[in-house]
């Protein structure tokens, strides 16, 4: 069963979800109100990623040191504040500054978050958490981008007002819903054992969570955000394609969380990440087919459309379960913030640079050498797992971590 407390951060990311979908549409345009380029409006966008990856360190030791609910809460208002100001930023600059202030208050609830769904979930429901989490991110994520659209009928500094009242919502339930002792830092707080990166980077189940991390961040989180919108259009040359091929991936992962945490609880989490590897480096290496000169506009949509949906499962098989095993390398009973914030950086890291270098691959050998570059990444994620051991198995004996249900 899952606790009460899991649902209150499961409705808390949905509403942050739908808010961050609501600016992500409006924020390029909103950028290059202020007379600059193409460039410059995507370093506000990469801005974000940027003090995210920086800050996770500092947002590791604070979840060590404080407890996890004050850093959840103080993430939440910070983030309310970058947003709330850069509905009012006056300038290229101020923009940048107040954008950038939201990416560090969204790596403190990032791991505060995580650190509390190890403290609170129980051991073998790891996975069904994690995938009911990450499901409140990714519907309100694709709820988000509609509504921002409405918004922006009202100016472009309405959806960011509306983003911060919605954050400062999120923080009063979550401040009242979490209140409880339970969710206090415990009285032994300074005692308790803390996970060092050393000692995690010890276990083989750790450090192939690392790998699968940068691969999953480069190719969901990056590439597909970033580099697949552009393939799209390449295909067909209509504003529709490039959203249409991202909501077709969502729905795949959609439809595969409601079933890969459960899957992952039951039968481990080593052969859903392996098999979610799998499938994504497939899809995305053959991505490229779909702009075959010897195939119809037609056809090469229903191969973009297609294998965009395959990994979508893909993600979907993966993220619950790399989620869980992190938490088994933990332990319940364990301070983890910076095993927690590392495996943040590799994802962050991953997302930041898989673009860019994918990018400049495509400008010069084309997508489908890019998109074939993806695909290789994804399978050497692979290669430390075939190593590793089943976290269940191999971290059951975790401080913690018995079997409560």
């Amino acid at each position: 069963m899952i606790p009460r407390e899991i649902w209150i951060l499961v409705g808390a990311a949905f509403v942050i979800a739908i808010g961050y979908g609501i600016v992500s549409p409006v924020l390029p345009a909103y950028a290059r109100s202020f007379d600059v380029g193409v460039a410059a409006a995507s370093v506000i966008v990469s801005a974000f990623a940027f003090c995210r990856l920086v800050f996770a360190p500092a947002g590791g030791e604070l979840v060590s040191r404080l407890g996890e609910r004050p850093v959840y809460l103080a993430g939440l208002i910070i983030v309310a504040v970058s947003s709330f100001t850069t509905a009012f930023a006056q300038s290229y600059v101020q923009l940048l500054i107040f954008r950038g202030l939201g990416g560090i208050g969204s790596t403190m609830f990032t791991i505060s978050a995580m650190a509390l769904i190890v403290r609170l979930a129980p051991p073998r429901a790891r996975g069904r958490v994690s995938s009911v989490y990450g499901s409140a991110f990714l519907i309100g994520g694709m709820i988000g981008p509609v509504l921002g659209g409405l918004l922006a009928g009202w100016g472009m500094r309405a959806p960011f007002i509306v983003y911060a009242v919605a954050l400062v919502m999120a923080a009063l339930v979550v401040a009242i819903g979490l209140g409880g002792a339970r969710l206090r830092p415990p009285e032994d707080h300074a005692q308790r054992a803390v996970v060092t990166l050393a000692e995690a980077w010890g276990s083989p189940v750790y450090r192939a969570v690392i790998a699968s991390a940068v691969a999953n961040g480069w190719t969901n989180f990056g590439v597909r955000v970033a580099v697949l919108p552009l393939l799209a259009t390449a295909v067909l040359d209509k504003a529709w394609v490039a959203g249409a091929v991202l909501a077709v991936g969502a729905v795949g992962t959609a439809a595969t969380l409601q079933f890969s945490g459960r899957m992952a609880d039951r039968l481990g989490r080593r052969p859903l990440v392996i098999g979610g590897l799998v499938i994504m480096g497939t899809s995305m290496a053959l991505l490229g087919v779909a702009q075959h000169p010897a195939l119809s506009t037609g056809a090469g949509l229903t191969v973009l459309f297609g294998l965009s949906l395959v990994s979508g499962v893909g993600a979907g098989l993966v993220n619950p379960a790399q989620q869980a095993a992190v938490a088994d390398v933990i332990g319940r009973e364990r301070n983890g913030g910076r095993v927690l914030s590392t495996f943040q950086m590799s994802q962050d890291g991953g997302a930041i640079v898989g673009p860019v270098l994918v990018g400049l691959v495509a400008d010069h050998f084309g997508f489908g050498t890019a998109f074939v570059v993806t695909g290789v990444v994804c399978l050497v994620g692979v290669v430390p797992w075939l190593a590793a051991p089943e976290p269940l198995v191999h971290h059951a004996s975790t401080v913690g971590d018995t079997d409560e249900n």
